[in-house]
């Protein structure tokens, strides 16, 4: 090859090379451009756009944010441009991160993410993983977490930063760019264009987004400061202690909290065929053993988890629905249920709660004399998933270390389900009360059951695990009632909260079933007025009341006071 030969190829060689860079460039360009406008455009709620809507529809979106932040970088010199689009671009891309984690809260727990009150439950979600599936899946999933968390901020300021160069680089395209494209977000916002409804094509949302969490910090200050208030405001808290539960005097009194027991169970269609038939052959086996009940429905503060909230608020007769208002209350004095029995003096109050793994401080607050969690209920057989084990062997330990006992006192209980938690698989069986023993027998049950991974790869087996696990629930607790139960006996359970959305669809009220179940009629005599319907089902049209109001209507139904008017229900929050 001659020397001119080499010399005329050369420059093709360089242009090629050229060429490459450029379309690089261009593709990187590109996909800048499409991370920024999802950034922008996509709704913190997609997976809960209305039945029949498409995704992609709820993209075709015009962010006033995106025309106005170009308008300003187009404006500035350049070495304060690149300064103000990094800034742009880091918020927006922490904006991004803090959406994606909506995305998680509305799809387990229906509502948004509190940048201010919510990062306890981070440390929940790790357990959960963990228990529920694998330490390597929860290890995985919390370095994808962070990962994520920091590769968003930083490829959002490059994104941008590189937008912003493009643009003064074609600075009168750019300028007629905007023009038409502000000039397309004004007509949509008077002609109020929607391709999905609740949608619409003038976006607004991530000024939204900011604008929410920024106020949320005043919101987090002022909501302490309301409830000290309310936490303050307490009738009973004065009532003499040989006042209190006069009703309920020499009575074994279990308060049991089925978790994820929400109304959907008993009337969503998809769910309620199999929890119905078990609450109607719950109540003929009740009926035939001398009980009677009555039903109605708590509206729980939480919805898909956060079973704490829901206890507490129950407990207290005050709204519980954040971690600040659950770790001011547990550090107070407010008077609980529990407290209130042992106030009288006539009670040995016992908490069974085997979901509590690890130290639980709380208890002291609640009142117990006695606590009993997974390392001291005596089982050694295997974890179905999150639960540490079924509901039925939490029965008969609390049955044989306490209510059993020859000689004992009258007995106030708390006893916390865990057998219809997520993931709702696997789900143990009922087997003979004499057969339980230390749990073993659960191995093979165990073993043998369909696992969280296999379930979750369809809705329809998820519902179809979430109703057996309730269905367990239920059916543990009619048995021990008629295995157990006697004349002193009075049941009151109830869900803790809703399922989460997977289950029950993402506009579910946010309403549990509670009943009380005894043989001795005047216990139900004194609760006659609160409208409750018959039988272990509350009917469609048995009242609702806010899940802290329970309280004072219970102490007020079972105490002297059970003659005098009763105020309003509190009102939720």
């Amino acid at each position: 090859m001659s020397y001119f030969t080499r010399f005329r190829r050369t420059p093709a060689a360089g242009n090629g090379a050229g060429r490459g860079r450029r379309v690089a460039a261009r593709v990187v360009t590109v996909l800048a451009a499409v991370l920024v406008f999802l950034a922008l455009v996509v709704p913190d709620q997609i997976s809960r756009l209305p039945a029949g809507s498409s995704v992609p529809a709820a993209l075709v979106r015009i962010p006033i944010e995106g025309i106005v932040a170009f308008a300003v970088l187009l404006v500035l010199p350049a070495r304060a441009r690149g300064i103000v689009a990094g800034v742009l671009g880091a918020v927006l891309g922490l904006l991004t991160v803090i959406k994606v984690i909506d995305m998680g809260f509305f799809a387990f727990l229906s509502r948004q993410f509190d940048p201010v009150l919510d990062w306890p439950l981070f440390a929940d979600a790790y357990r959960f993983v963990k228990d529920s599936f694998s330490l390597p899946g929860a290890i995985a999933a919390v370095v994808g977490a962070v990962l994520l968390a920091v590769a968003v901020p930083v490829l959002m300021t490059l994104a941008v930063r590189r937008l912003a160069r493009v643009a003064a680089a074609h600075r009168t395209a750019s300028e007629r760019g905007i023009a038409v494209v502000a000039t397309a977000w004004l007509v949509t916002v008077f002609l109020g264009t929607s391709f999905v409804p609740g949608v619409y094509v003038a976006s607004e949302s991530a000024a939204d987004l900011a604008h929410d969490n920024v106020l949320k910090v005043p919101a987090a200050i002022e909501d302490r400061r309301s409830f000290a208030a309310e936490a303050a405001d307490d009738a009973f808290r004065d009532v003499p202690g040989d006042q209190l539960l006069t009703g309920l005097r020499g009575k074994d009194v279990v308060f049991t909290f089925i978790e994820s027991y929400g109304r959907s169970a008993i009337e969503d269609p998809k769910l309620s065929e199999r929890v119905d038939a078990t609450l109607a052959e719950g109540d003929r086996q009740l009926t035939a053993a001398g009980f009677a009940a009555r039903s109605g429905f708590l509206t729980s503060p939480t919805s898909g988890g956060g079973s704490w909230l829901a206890h507490a608020t129950l407990q207290s007769g005050v709204w519980i629905d954040n971690e600040q208002r659950y770790r001011s209350l547990v550090s107070g004095d407010r008077m609980t249920l529990t407290s209130a029995f042992g106030k009288s003096a006539a009670w040995q109050t016992v908490g069974v709660e085997p979901g509590v793994t690890f130290a639980w401080p709380e208890g002291r607050f609640y009142g117990f004399d006695r606590i009993y969690d997974s390392m001291t209920l005596g089982y050694h057989g295997p974890a179905f998933s999150w639960a540490t084990m079924p509901d039925q062997f939490t029965l008969k330990s609390f049955t044989d270390r306490e209510y059993a006992k020859p000689g004992r006192r009258p007995l106030m209980a708390e006893l916390t389900f865990v057998s219809s938690h997520t993931p709702w698989a696997p789900v143990p069986a009922l087997v003979g009360w004499d057969e339980i023993g230390d749990g073993s027998i659960y191995t093979e049950q165990q073993k043998s059951a369909e696992k969280p991974g296999e379930v979750w790869k369809d809705g329809d087996r998820v519902r179809a695990e979430y109703a057996k696990s309730v269905k367990y629930s239920i059916d543990s607790l009619i048995s021990w009632v008629r295995e157990y139960g006697d004349d002193n006996l009075v049941l009151v359970f109830l869900g803790d909260h809703q399922p989460a959305p997977i289950v029950v669809g993402a506009t579910a009220s946010h309403d549990v079933p509670i009943t009380i179940v005894t043989r001795d009629r005047k216990v139900l005599d004194r609760v006659a007025g609160w409208g409750w319907t018959d039988g272990i089902e509350p009917a469609p049209q048995a009242p609702v009341w806010p899940m802290n109001a329970f309280r004072d209507r219970f102490l007020a139904a079972f105490g002297p006071q059970q003659d005098l008017a009763l105020p309003q229900s509190p009102p939720r929050r």
